[in-house]
């Protein structure tokens, strides 16, 4: 029987594994050898391609490419002074060979040298008959440096050589995205589409551009032209269906996402929009059991988790929401919107020092929205920890200097503490700052805004500044 060519593809690879459990040697050209490194190397077995290389290299001690496979390897084990030795040995025999070029490139790369290896790689574009592949490298060498353009530039010349060279194309509009150029990246895919009319990638990605620049009609009409080059494109279906749902258009939007889980495995993505579809048109119940779904299938996605809590919470089914943010928690105990929502839930509860041990958590994980230390001033002011009340706003205080809920809150404090210097200290503060906001030292702290010291500061204060 013939062997496919699967079969014939991988004989060399099973006749040289077969070698090594035996210690027999078989003798294989060179060209097999290439292979057989090759697969090893992809297959990120190092030790293998290495053993290869060896007995290639004894077998063919001239060939150029298992010489050049060597090096690649030392290269890889930063081994570079043996690398480089190798090369120079190389460069003496062939002296246009662009391999050469492109591994002293990689070498100076791997020794942050981005400079150095771009004008070694414009030396390999000289006698390659591959430049596309060349010109990529030089782009990549380009992004280390931060050089967005000028990587641009060079994908841009990839593609023009393999208009299917998809991972230039999303290159390309990465830097595109990275200079903030989102109409210069709608005119290049707009040429681009000309010449390639039905590239699903290349429609994908200008209605990703569209959309970003809230051309709703336009990203509409390119998804669906995405989905005409390829009905099987997930992503375009997924894509759409955020552009249906800023247009309203909810149960379009949930027929597009849920074409998505018969085309491949389902993805909490789609159960997670599906439910905020639903949620949308009041179709609770439903849009509860896909949340479920949405937390089954990645547990580790917080949108998921957050969805659930937030469903319960605008129910005001605080209990629920608790259980559901607690078990977030403890798939991920570092998660700042998870800490948040526990303290908002905490202090609905009435449970203000639990409140008070997720704001600090959350103060610790790297949240300083003026909200967040706001919010648990006022929960330690309902505990009557006053002093830990104060370190916390003084410590706002420093991200928000001119913010006048701070001094209103702290002058509070300070009175409450009988420290009537500081408290009249920081109320002129906070009455210079917002003299409209006295409300806040009204419902937090009556009895000190009822009292005729503070009231008699007030009033001085306004004629002072009249």
């Amino acid at each position: 029987m013939p062997f496919s060519s699967n079969e014939d593809r991988n004989f060399p690879i099973s006749k040289f594994e077969s070698m090594l459990k035996t210690n027999d040697v078989y003798f294989f050209d060179a060209d097999d050898f290439e292979d057989i490194i090759h697969h090893y190397l992809d297959m990120g077995k190092v030790a293998l391609a290495k053993k290869a290389i060896q007995i290639g290299l004894e077998q063919h001690t001239s060939s150029t490419t298992l010489k050049l496979l060597h090096i690649e390897v030392l290269i890889f084990e930063n081994r570079f002074d043996v690398a480089e030795k190798m090369l120079d040995e190389l460069a003496l025999i062939e002296t246009s060979n662009e391999e050469i070029y492109i591994q002293r490139a990689n070498i100076y790369s791997k020794k942050d040298n981005h400079v150095m290896a771009i004008e070694l790689l414009k030396e390999a574009l000289v006698y390659t008959d591959d430049s596309a592949d060349v010109y990529s490298l030089i782009g990549m060498e380009h992004l280390f440096l931060d050089q967005y353009a000028e990587a641009k530039d060079c994908f841009i010349k990839c593609l023009d050589e393999d208009p299917e060279d998809y991972p230039a194309l999303y290159n390309i509009i990465y830097c595109f995205d990275f200079l903030e150029d989102h109409d210069g990246a709608i005119s290049y895919l707009n040429t681009y589409l000309e010449r390639n009319p039905y590239s699903e990638v290349g429609w994908h990605q200008a209605g990703k551009q569209y959309f970003h620049k809230k051309m709703l009609k336009e990203a509409l009409a390119a998804f669906d032209f995405a989905i005409i080059s390829d009905d099987t494109f997930i992503g375009a279906y997924l894509e759409k269906g955020k552009v249906l749902e800023k247009l309203g258009r909810y149960n379009e939007a949930i027929a597009n996402y849920e074409l998505t889980l018969g085309l491949d495995d389902p993805t909490s993505f789609a159960y997670l929009r599906i439910g905020k579809c639903h949620e949308k048109l009041g179709n609770d119940n439903i849009a509860k059991q896909y949340y479920y779904k949405t937390v089954h299938e990645d547990p580790l996605l917080d949108k998921g988790w957050i969805a659930i809590t937030d469903f319960y919470l605008k129910q005001f089914n605080y209990q629920k929401a608790k259980y559901y943010i607690n078990k977030a928690l403890n798939i991920d105990s570092e998660n700042i919107a998870y800490w948040k929502r526990c303290a908002e839930i905490n202090k609905q509860l009435h449970l203000y020092e639990e409140a008070d041990i997720s704001y600090q958590k959350t103060i610790e994980l790297g949240n300083y929205e003026l909200q967040t230390w706001t919010s648990w001033c006022d929960i330690l002011v309902k505990i009557g920890e006053f002093e830990n009340a104060v370190h916390v706003m003084l410590q706002a205080l420093e991200f928000y200097p001119k913010e006048a809920c701070l001094e209103y809150r702290i002058a509070g404090l300070y009175f409450t503490l009988s420290d009537y210097r500081k408290g009249r200290s920081h109320l002129k503060n906070a009455l210079t700052d917002n003299y409209d906001e006295q409300i806040i030292l009204e419902e937090l702290f009556p009895s000190v805004f009822d009292s005729k010291t503070v009231k008699n500061f007030i009033t001085d204060f306004k004629k002072a500044s009249i």
